[in-house]
């Protein structure tokens, strides 16, 4: 398995050398078919231009710093340069873990991203990567620490999936909104007997196991695939001419055409 990051996990005095591996793919919070806007007449890629509205004119890259707006229309700039000095540039490459808690105490909604921990290649580092999932495993821990990716400082949970140890990235505290507003209007309702009688008898019609490669799937990704496979069956020199119409009117690129 690729790895993106080689480090170790480590707490208290135990090291143990692993890798990084993203478990879901680049594409898996969007479509996996990517667009780019284009000229409609020649079906070139356009470009967008970084304009400046009170001086009208185009902006280079060393004209630009980035603002907090603090107002409407009022910002306050900062440079990358103070930014790359707020981030954490530490040389460990460790995970560092300053906590085990039972894992029902860890609530998915701080998870953010998953990621694989790969063992090392020999066995005998192998040993206490196996080690650790087994204890954590038994004892329903998962552990809390933080470590540095692409030199910013990350949160992170280890915690065993099968025969492997995931990592998953977590939100600060303060970027979860709280339910404490629906937790009061639940703890104001009612529930009959017979009302949950029924529900639990209607959930246990649809109980069954999680298969994710039948239920995980997405309607819309296969009709969008196939969209595109026929449009590009379809496409024949007559297609072809078509868009040699468009770049003639548009009065170039004829070359592209002959």
């Amino acid at each position: 398995m690729r790895t993106t990051w080689n480090g170790s996990i480590s707490f208290g005095l135990v090291t143990i050398p692993v890798g990084l591996a993203p478990a879901t793919t680049p594409s898996a919070r969007q479509s996996d078919v990517q667009f780019r806007m284009l000229h409609r007449v020649c079906l070139n890629p356009i470009k967008q231009k970084r304009w400046c509205p009170f001086h009208d004119v185009e902006v280079g890259p060393d004209e630009i710093v980035r603002g907090w707006e603090v107002s409407k229309g009022q910002f306050v700039p900062i440079e990358d340069e103070e930014l790359e000095a707020l981030e954490q540039r530490g040389t460990s490459r460790a995970i560092e873990i300053t906590r085990f808690v039972k894992a029902d105490e860890v609530d998915p909604i701080y998870f953010d991203r998953t990621y694989y921990l790969v063992p090392a290649g020999t066995e005998a580092q192998r040993r206490p990567y196996a080690l650790l999932l087994q204890a954590m495993r038994e004892q329903g821990v998962v552990g809390i620490g933080s470590f540095v990716l692409a030199g910013k400082e990350k949160l992170a949970a280890l915690r065993p999936k099968g025969d492997a140890l995931a990592l998953e990235t977590l939100y600060v505290a303060e970027d979860v909104k709280s339910q404490e507003e629906i937790d009061e209007a639940i703890a104001a309702t009612t529930v009959k007997k017979e009302e949950l009688k029924l529900a639990e008898q209607l959930i246990s019609g649809l109980l069954g196991p999680f298969e994710p490669e039948k239920e995980l799937t997405s309607d819309y990704r296969e009709s969008l695939r196939a969209l595109l496979e026929a449009k590009l069956e379809d496409r024949s020199d007559g297609g072809a001419q078509e868009i040699c119409r468009g770049f003639e009117e548009a009065g170039g690129a004829q070359a592209r055409c002959q």
